[in-house]
């Protein structure tokens, strides 16, 4: 029975070669997880319809112009994916994608709304082959895990092409107001800056570094929708993956 379903899961892909080796459903932690709440999970798509709209479309106007760069990709896995709202968004633009996120909650929400298949499991240790989709999705997810480096870590080796991500930024004037809220979603957020993305970028991709491309947007001037400059509210940012080296020259 467990061979079929991961053959049903895997005709999902088309013919995508993503193969979900060692999958583990296990119960949801609670922990500090704030997701985990049920309350959280059935209302955070309010946002994006409500207050959040014209944010939504700044983000994915920018993660478009992002994705652009992976012409060839057609398979994606978007870790963390919640509620699926970007996992459907992803869908939408051509690719076979699945996704992944360690709340039960939020998948049950993600599954409420029709995305595609959304699994559970850990951020930090992918229960995925290596290299075995084209492109690893982080949205805002990083600012969550226990161990950001080694979610990154865990998603260049998953990918193929490269990886794309979406992280709040906490040297912008809305990463500021969302510290000074003190709603626990947002205690309980590491943000990130430019700089530091950067740098663990490059630190999880080592040698498969091959470029990385970043831009903001979420200023304060809705008129500037985005722009190469660290203090918008949300970086996007994209690493292209080659090869390991160090593998080809052993």
């Amino acid at each position: 029975a467990t061979r079929r379903t991961r053959s049903r899961d895997q005709a999902r892909l088309g013919q995508a070669p993503v193969r979900l080796p060692l999958l583990i459903v296990q119960r949801p932690l609670q922990g500090k997880n704030p997701f985990a709440d049920s309350a959280v999970a059935i209302h955070y798509e309010d946002w994006y319809g409500g207050s959040g709209r014209k944010a939504d479309e700044l983000e994915k106007r920018l993660l478009g112009k992002l994705l652009s760069r992976f012409p060839d990709a057609r398979t994606a896995l978007e870790v963390g994916c919640g509620t699926g709202h970007f996992t459907r968004w992803l869908a939408g633009r051509g690719l076979n994608v699945i996704g992944l996120d360690i709340s039960w909650p939020m998948l049950l929400e993600a599954g409420r709304l029709r995305s595609p298949l959304c699994l559970q499991g850990d951020a930090q240790s992918l229960p995925f082959v290596d290299q075995s989709v084209d492109l690893a999705v982080v949205i805002p997810t990083l600012e969550f895990v226990e161990n950001p480096l080694r979610t990154l870590i865990e998603a260049v080796r998953v990918a193929r092409q490269g990886r794309m991500l979406g992280v709040l930024n906490c040297r912008s004037l809305l990463g500021r107001r969302y510290r000074a809220s003190g709603k626990p979603i947002w205690t309980a957020a590491h943000f990130f800056s430019v700089g530091e993305l950067k740098q663990w970028v490059a630190q999880a991709a080592g040698t498969r570094l091959l470029s990385v491309r970043w831009c903001t947007t979420l200023w304060p001037i809705l008129r500037l929708p985005d722009a190469p400059l660290p203090w918008g509210g949300f970086i996007g940012l994209v690493a292209q993956l080659g090869d390991d080296k160090s593998r080809r020259r052993g």
